[in-house]
């Protein structure tokens, strides 16, 4: 028997009215929608999921709380932005790497972007620091054989790539293109069906599990645990 689901397409009908009403007005008056149909079941998506990616790996953080934790705030930081409109119409929900002492950035994990339509999980790190970055290339390049076995899982790389080879690199390396990337992200799209459907969790955890390689191999670059 298929379980019951976290989110409903309530969610996805609350997002998409959201975008066509991105004011605080709208928002006030529906808020209550949001927390019933995107918050709850974001927050006990998550305290769900942090126990069964401990099958993964122990060094995720999962925290199940409606503010400051694993789930965005809907209010988007629109000081520096030309984009003025006052939420997201998306729901990101991150499942970083605990890291370490000095370690809050370039951290690998997971991430569930849910929006109708566009929907996908995702893994890796995302725009590492300059030193993260060298880290990941020197890798690449000295443990040639793990990152082949990490590319037999032929995951759908997304993300930013320099124009140029980035000096010290041997142009001929056959692992050039990735060693040029500026983003090692990949993810896993799913439908509005299988995010609103009792099997989202499976969805996920089948997403996590094929793209787990990429994460291991990117943590042990940049001396973390996995």
């Amino acid at each position: 028997m298929e379980a019951d689901p976290y989110f409903t397409p309530a969610a996805f009908t609350f997002l998409k009215e959201l975008e066509r009403n991105n004011n605080r007005e709208w928002f006030t008056k529906n808020k209550a929608r949001y927390e019933e149909a995107v918050q709850d079941p974001g927050v006990r998506f998550i305290r769900d999921a942090g126990v069964k990616l401990k099958a993964l790996t122990p060094h995720l953080v999962a925290d199940a709380r409606p503010f400051g934790g694993s789930m965005m705030r809907i209010y988007r930081d629109v000081r520096f932005s030309r984009d003025k409109s006052p939420y997201r119409t998306m729901v990101g929900i991150h499942f970083s790497h605990k890291g370490g002492p000095g370690r809050m950035d370039s951290l690998p994990g997971f991430f569930v972007h849910l929006e109708p339509g566009e929907s996908r999980v995702m893994s890796g790190v995302w725009q590492p620091n300059p030193p993260t970055a060298t880290k990941i290339r020197d890798a690449i390049v000295k443990r040639p054989d793990d990152w082949k076995k990490v590319l037999k899982g032929r995951l759908n790389f997304e993300g930013e790539s320099l124009k140029r080879i980035p000096p010290g690199y041997d142009p001929a390396n056959p692992y050039i293109n990735d060693i040029r990337r500026k983003d090692w992200v990949a993810g896993v799209r799913l439908s509005d069906r299988q995010v609103t459907g009792g099997g989202f969790m499976d969805e996920f955890l089948k997403a996590c599990t094929s793209m787990d390689p990429l994460n291991a191999f990117l943590a042990k670059a940049i001396g973390l645990p996995w």
